[in-house]
């Protein structure tokens, strides 16, 4: 996308180059028509023909200081003139090709990806799901389709595919079939539901996380194939409302980060991605607490129940998973033990 930031350049420059040789024509057949008395057409072809330095062929300076103007004319008008033919020929040159390379180099990005993430809008919640990705050194790419959106956001080096998401070729140029989750943050439900449903048909393993505004929109997104919906208002709500009498819990939980910068982090484990000697031990076996430090807050079993502070008696299961809590050094050390890489 720098590639907008090189096209305003080189049509800055064509227009400053254009201004500066028309000044400078300018300026010399207005001389001409003052110093050798000639009529417009006749000082404007001698201003031309000057700067040019085709050479005079039926023309005749006869005034000293036409003479003199006109040595003037030449050594500013080359410059002027040398500088305008470098900005044209650069800018169909430079634009041309800076389009495909962009292009080219863009499309085999998009191609190369794969187990990635596409974010479906760039409105606020959209560009702080962006932010948190990044921090995570997470592969996305982002769908958005107000170009002026896309043009404000060019410094945060984020690739973006300019388009419609209820389009499937626009889908499916950001990856669809070959990314690992989606996240849908459009603002109008109708078109969350429509996304929702495009990426289950396209990809029916891909992970599904959207936006809704109501309870009812909800349900809808759900059945049509949603694994995670997030109402940000009701989240927003609740959480002031903890505040009330909870506040220190609430700064607590803050505190903890998602995204290993904080100094307490909380991270999930797949415990089908452990080594598969260390699948139906227990917790206490694994040794995560005594050799790393880091704490197992929570179990998910393969049935999907939540279990939290798990006893040391509690087996790995393949599709279960673990939740660790501790501090960036913690975790990397808990990592290693489970050879995780």
């Amino acid at each position: 996308m720098n590639n907008q930031y090189g096209k305003i350049a080189r049509y800055a420059k064509l227009r400053y180059a254009s201004i500066l040789m028309l000044i400078v024509i300018s300026i010399g057949t207005s001389g001409f028509m003052i110093l050798e008395d000639l009529d417009f057409i006749n000082a404007l072809y001698l201003s031309v023909i000057t700067i040019s330095t085709v050479g005079f062929s039926d023309v005749l300076i006869t005034t000293i200081a036409g003479k003199i103007f006109t040595i003037m004319l030449i050594m500013i008008g080359w410059t002027g003139f040398a500088y305008a033919i470098s900005v044209i020929t650069s800018h169909f040159v430079e634009g041309g090709m800076g389009n495909i390379i962009y292009k080219y180099r863009h499309k085999n990005l998009l191609k190369k990806m794969k187990n990635h993430t596409i974010l479906v809008g760039y409105g606020r919640n959209g560009s702080q799901a962006a932010e948190e990705l990044a921090k995570r050194n997470s592969e996305f790419v982002v769908i958005e389709k107000s170009h002026e959106l896309i043009l404000a956001s060019l410094s945060k080096r984020v690739e973006f595919v300019e388009g419609d998401a209820t389009e499937d070729d626009i889908l499916s140029e950001a990856g669809i079939e070959k990314a690992k989750s989606i996240i849908i943050t459009l603002p109008l439900d109708s078109d969350n539901l429509f996304v929702t449903i495009t990426a289950r048909a396209l990809n029916p393993k891909i992970q599904i996380i959207t936006r809704a505004a109501s309870d009812s929109a909800e349900k809808k997104l759900l059945i049509a194939g949603a694994d995670e919906v997030v109402m940000p208002e009701y989240v927003g709500g609740s959480h002031m409302a903890a505040m009330v009498s909870s506040v220190d819990v609430v700064h607590f939980l803050d505190h903890i980060s998602l995204s290993g910068e904080a100094d307490t982090n909380l991270v999930e484990i797949v415990c089908g991605e452990l080594p598969k000697d260390l699948i139906n031990n227990t917790i206490f076996e694994l040794g995560v607490r005594t050799k790393s430090g880091a704490n197992i807050v929570g179990f998910k079993t393969a049935n999907g129940d939540i279990v939290t502070n798990p006893t040391p008696d509690t087996k790995i299961q393949a599709g279960s998973k673990l939740f660790v809590l501790g501090n960036p050094e913690q975790i990397a050390k808990m990592k290693k033990i489970l050879r995780l890489s």
